[in-house]
């Protein structure tokens, strides 16, 4: 990965445009499914809003990334993840996708991240960042980010399913179950050091009786001489 630049997309990243919506254009194509289309606006708007990330080889595009927040900033997307054909087996998905979670986390601590997807490799990704497989239903209801799945090919699934079902996966990473986590883990600890003091307790405990019996079995045979 040492070949690879992984950054927050900036304004000295804009000429890159072009390149990130023919490559979403050709995956699409490829894939044939899960692929939203994107104008070069709101590309432009995420690498502007500092909400993108970008992978370059040198001076050469090599993946791209952007997050978006949804429901007055309860939830957090990750959408849009490419690279490019030719750089395909090095790991660069995995790399990207987790700088652009590592940024979402940043910049809204709270908010809960999630992910629409079809792509078995991006679900093994985000089930080591932490996410879970979620119906669309625990996603956020913000009208704006649904209306973003109408350039799918697959926009009629959800529509006839009334946004329970697609050929998409949802995902989510929610904060509060780290934290649950992390105190669950800091109650263990409690309870084992507990545990280890009972233990010594008993052990110390255990020395002392066996100590007493013995002096007492030593007081009993010499009192027979």
């Amino acid at each position: 990965m040492s070949e690879f630049n992984i950054f927050v997309a900036t304004d000295e990243h804009i000429n890159y445009v072009d390149v990130i919506l023919q490559t979403i254009a050709d995956a699409a194509r490829v894939r044939g499914t899960g692929i939203a289309k994107r104008s070069p606006e709101y590309i432009l708007s995420k690498i502007e809003e500092r909400k993108a990330i970008i992978a370059l080889h040198g001076d050469t595009f090599a993946g791209f990334c952007y997050i978006e927040t949804w429901g007055h900033e309860k939830f957090v997307a990750n959408s849009g993840l490419i690279v490019s054909d030719q750089f395909r087996g090095h790991g660069l998905a995995k790399a990207i996708k987790r700088k652009a979670f590592e940024l979402s986390r940043k910049r809204f601590p709270q908010a809960k991240i999630f992910g629409l997807t079809t792509g078995l490799a991006v679900m093994k990704i985000n089930s080591e960042l932490g996410y879970r497989p979620v119906t669309f239903s625990e996603l956020t209801d913000d009208e704006h980010f649904w209306k973003g799945c109408q350039s799918c090919v697959n926009y009629d699934i959800l529509v006839r399913t009334d946004r329970k079902h697609c050929l998409c996966t949802g995902m989510l990473y929610d904060p509060a179950w780290e934290q649950k986590r992390q105190e669950l883990s800091k109650k263990n600890g409690k309870v084992a050091e507990r545990l280890s003091s009972l233990k010594k307790s008993l052990l110390k405990g255990k020395k002392k009786i066996n100590n007493a019996s013995a002096k007492n079995s030593w007081s009993k045979l010499t009192a027979l001489f």
